[in-house]
């Protein structure tokens, strides 16, 4: 059975992450450890596995970021819930910025993480693929 004092420290490093993040006063890269796996599950143009935190970065959370203008960035707009079972943390929540072509993006996610010492060492994304995949191909990082 998951220890209980473990299961609300890792939902709550989560969910300070996600209010940073949504605040712009941190990022979610914070709790990410260097040797993490991500994998974006379905057929989106960025769907795979990602190795580590810095090949997720750069592969992904960098060229999304610069297709948003720097006055509204894409950020959490509604953390819907978190979820905590041991080292298991799920996260459903809205996400929404402005493309720099004007155009709003707005997407609704599905994030399962391990922990491992208060940093997420392994990850899995669920998205709306279509618009994912069309702010990839429609707009251009800055």
């Amino acid at each position: 059975m998951p220890d209980a004092s473990n299961t609300e420290a890792n939902r709550l490093t989560i969910q300070r992450a996600f209010d940073a993040w949504r605040d712009g006063t941190g990022g979610i890269t914070d709790v990410f450890a260097p040797d993490m796996t991500w994998r974006i599950e379905g057929h989106s143009l960025a769907s795979k596995e990602y190795a580590t935190k810095q090949q997720f970065i750069d592969e992904v959370l960098t060229p999304f970021g610069a297709r948003f203008s720097t006055s509204e960035p894409f950020r959490p707009v509604d953390t819907r819930a978190v979820y905590a079972d041991g080292d298991c943390v799920i996260v459903i929540w809205d996400g929404r910025g402005v493309a720099n072509d004007g155009q709003p993006y707005e997407n609704s996610y599905v994030w399962v993480m391990e922990m491992r010492e208060g940093e997420v060492i392994d990850g899995t994304a669920f998205y709306d693929s279509i618009s994912f995949n069309d702010l990839w191909t429609r707009v251009q990082p800055r």
